[in-house]
């Protein structure tokens, strides 16, 4: 059942796709390579730990995957998380955090969570990625403008206040080279798609800044030599203090990870007409960033602007996802030493212009004229994001959406009371008119309409507290009831004992839900009411009432 789709698509693999496989993979290996090294040295580590990361998880999740076209490594979206935990734990705890979280992603694959993933509020997603847009944007300032400084604070805030402390220091040189970058990058695939931009600018870039020693920084002299071979794998050490302490950033890891990894998926089976399976994903995702955290990478997940690339170039096996890591080894192996020659700025550039993909502006502004609800989860979740913690805004945004969301559920909960006469009660309930049917004195009904749970149970409660007098015998109609959770059986069984012990009976007509039937005989309500009141009727339950009536009346009579 976690069988990787790989072994499906080569079923009739032929020449042609093969081909077409290993060009969209050389592709999308030369545009991963700026944005590993962007991404890395954004995150807060040394660049070749994003190439690491490309290599290592883009060929894992390519070849166990549950897409055919997902493309795997570092992405944008981690840059937030993974500083923050960088400044706080340093490498080793980022590498522990990225081993716990790929645990956790294979563990929710194996238990098929893949699906209730999928479930997320968009406006949720939308505000926790504008918002890490926002902060990637703002984290690019010190190299865009050439700011000599020392490391950028993490808070938003705070880093705002540092370039303004640091204004004075800008350096003309460098605000040419990151403009020239993202005009390349912009402009460049309307004349020429089959080469990235990116990569354009960075040659350009690179070619200036040594040919006319231009005096802006690059990777080099900021991070030193980077190497040009892979490092030897080693299992982080890990002790029950280190997982107290990264349990909660690599809970965020493992969750956004999963998040991007599903998005990108579905986005590519529209792209495709395929379709993935999400639960195998999960578990590509996972071990993908268990390898990368042992060969000192950082976190990976499936990347859509990659995985669009792939498609774009006629990639449709995961053999285009392995041959896109492997001409990153190549690379790396061959020239990845020239790489410590790429100014800081152009990095700065290319990353700009990854925040204006990410920010989702349409869909953002989209939202705000939504319903209410949905426009107060996307800001609360994109200010938590930007001005608190990544982990905050996904636990604060999830909770709050939650609670709009019983909220909503319960306003379609309703429970209407129906009497054989207008009395002063009726007046102060939902009074149903009972066209079909002439409802016998000495009777009640209530008719519940709706999901029977916890957060609209107190309506049913309210209602049968508004009854003036007990009636002889009380029926309750469940034919619209789909679901009913502890909550509401609870609430069901005072309402029987109460209304036991003022003489009345309860009838239960209509239950047609599985799940509700179900869930009463399991509590054994259907025992407490009587196998002989729970009819499957409204007409049925009515001559019940009559019989019930006309028996006690008879007892009255016996006993006087």
């Amino acid at each position: 059942m976690f069988k990787p789709i790989l072994f499906e698509t080569l079923k009739g693999y032929t020449r042609e796709q093969f081909a077409k496989d290993v060009l969209a993979g050389i592709i999308v290996g030369i545009v991963a390579l700026p944005l590993a090294i962007a991404f890395a040295i954004a995150s807060g580590v040394s660049p070749e730990k994003g190439i690491f990361t490309a290599i290592i998880a883009g060929f894992i999740i390519s070849a166990l995957g549950g897409s055919s076209v997902q493309i795997g490594g570092p992405t944008g979206a981690f840059i937030v998380i993974v500083y923050g935990i960088v400044q706080v734990h340093g490498v080793d705890g980022l590498i522990i955090a990225t081993f716990i979280a790929g645990l956790m992603m294979i563990i929710m694959g194996i238990a098929r969570l893949g699906t209730v993933i999928k479930f997320i509020p968009h406006p949720l997603i939308v505000g926790f990625t504008s918002g890490i847009a926002l902060i990637i944007f703002s984290a690019q300032m010190k190299d865009v403008l050439g700011l000599h400084m020392g490391a950028v604070p993490a808070d938003f805030l705070e880093k705002w206040a540092a370039y303004g402390a640091n204004i004075k220091s800008v350096n003309p040189a460098a605000i040419v080279i990151a403009l020239f970058t993202t005009s390349v990058i912009l402009w460049w695939p309307k004349r020429f798609s089959k080469v990235p931009g990116s990569l354009v600018a960075i040659i350009l870039t690179t070619l200036a800044v040594q040919v006319w020693a231009i005096p802006v920084e690059t990777i080099g002299s900021r991070f030193g030599h980077i190497t040009s071979s892979m490092p030897a794998p080693a299992l982080p050490h890990i002790n029950f203090s280190t997982i107290q302490q990264l349990i909660q950033p690599a809970f965020t890891i493992a969750l956004l990870g999963s998040i991007e990894s599903l998005l990108s998926a579905v986005v590519a089976d529209g792209m495709t007409g395929g379709k993935h399976k999400s639960n195998v994903e999960l578990v590509a995702q996972g071990t993908a960033n268990v390898f990368s955290s042992i060969f000192g990478g950082i976190p990976a997940t499936g990347a859509i602007a990659r995985t669009a690339t792939n498609i774009r170039n006629g990639g449709r096996t995961p053999v285009a996802g392995m041959v896109h890591a492997i001409t990153l080894l190549l690379i790396l192996l061959f020239v990845g030493q020239w790489a410590a020659l790429i100014p800081m700025a152009t990095l700065g550039g290319i990353l700009m212009v990854v925040a204006y993909n990410m920010s989702e502006w349409k869909n953002f502004v989209a939202i705000l004229k939504a319903p209410r609800g949905d426009a107060a989860v996307l800001v609360v979740t994109f200010l938590l994001t930007v001005l608190i913690d990544l982990t905050v805004a996904i636990e604060i945004g999830m909770i709050l959406a939650a609670f709009l969301f019983m909220r909503k559920m319960t306003q379609f909960t309703s429970v209407n009371i129906m009497t054989p006469s207008p009395t002063a009660s009726n007046a102060a309930a939902d009074l149903a008119p009972v066209v079909d049917f002439a409802i016998p004195p000495g009777v009640t009904v209530f008719e519940i309409t709706g999901p029977l749970f916890f957060g609209a149970a107190y309506k049913f409660k309210d209602a049968s507290v508004m009854i003036a007098a007990a009636p002889r015998v009380l029926i309750i109609r469940m034919r619209a009831v789909p679901i009913i959770d502890a909550t509401g059986i609870h609430t069901l069984q005072e309402v029987q004992k109460a209304f036991k012990h003022q003489g009345t009976k309860l009838v239960l007509s209509e239950v047609t839900s599985e799940q509700v039937w179900t869930a009463l005989k399991q509590s054994r309500l259907l025992f407490a009411v009587g196998k002989a009141n729970v009819l499957p009727t409204f007409e049925a339950a009515l001559h019940r009432s009559e019989v019930i009536i006309a028996d006690s009346g008879t007892a009255i009579k016996k006993a006087g």
